[in-house]
């Protein structure tokens, strides 16, 4: 009996323990949920603003043009995030030179626990062509559930889903061209 005493207090500090993010409900966004609401900064690389039609100080995802948007959250310091990244600028590449996609189709990056300069490393180490955003706070990865990386969300950008998710997944793709067939297919485009 005592035993089972003992086992049920382990059990009640633990979940005593996961209570604020249950609480506070920081889950991960799947398919159908509205992706939490967080602020950017613009890039400063007129060419990256451009691309993603924004301008200003700061923007928000639903500020992006375009009709869905990629989002990849990684870390310069994931091994799998720097051995997918030739994956994902091809994935990038795939979106950019088919007409019917570019301009509708956008991807960016979002470095958890990444400074600016961390960021910027990663950029160029891995020659990223699409915008990456420091969260060296990890304000943003402790609204999304504080997922591991790299992790794909895929949120719709006009319409009346505007702001829902409609792909949701942790891992990045063995194949460029079947990854975005996928999230194609999932966005319904």
């Amino acid at each position: 009996m005592k035993r089972v005493w003992i086992h049920l207090a382990i059990l009640g500090g633990l979940c005593f323990l996961n209570a604020p993010a249950v609480l506070a409900g920081n889950s991960t966004p799947q398919a159908g949920d509205r992706l939490p609401e967080f602020v950017l900064p613009v890039p400063q690389d007129a060419s990256q603003a451009a691309y993603l039609g924004v301008s200003g100080e700061s923007f928000q995802i639903s500020d992006i043009s375009g009709a869905v948007v990629i989002i990849e959250i990684m870390s310069m310091y994931c091994p799998h995030c720097q051995r997918e990244a030739p994956r994902i600028n091809s994935f990038y590449d795939k979106i950019e030179s088919d007409a019917a996609l570019k301009g509708k189709v956008k991807i960016i990056g979002i470095g958890i626990g990444n400074s600016a300069f961390e960021i910027n490393f990663f950029r160029k180490k891995y020659a990223v062509p699409f915008p990456l955003f420091p969260d060296a706070d990890f304000a943003i990865h402790k609204q999304i559930g504080e997922v591991r990386t790299p992790f794909f969300l895929g949120v719709h950008l006009t319409g009346p889903d505007k702001g829902r998710v409609f792909y949701s997944q942790l891992g990045g793709p063995d194949d460029a061209l079947a990854f975005l067939e996928k999230l194609l297919e999932s966005a319904g485009l």
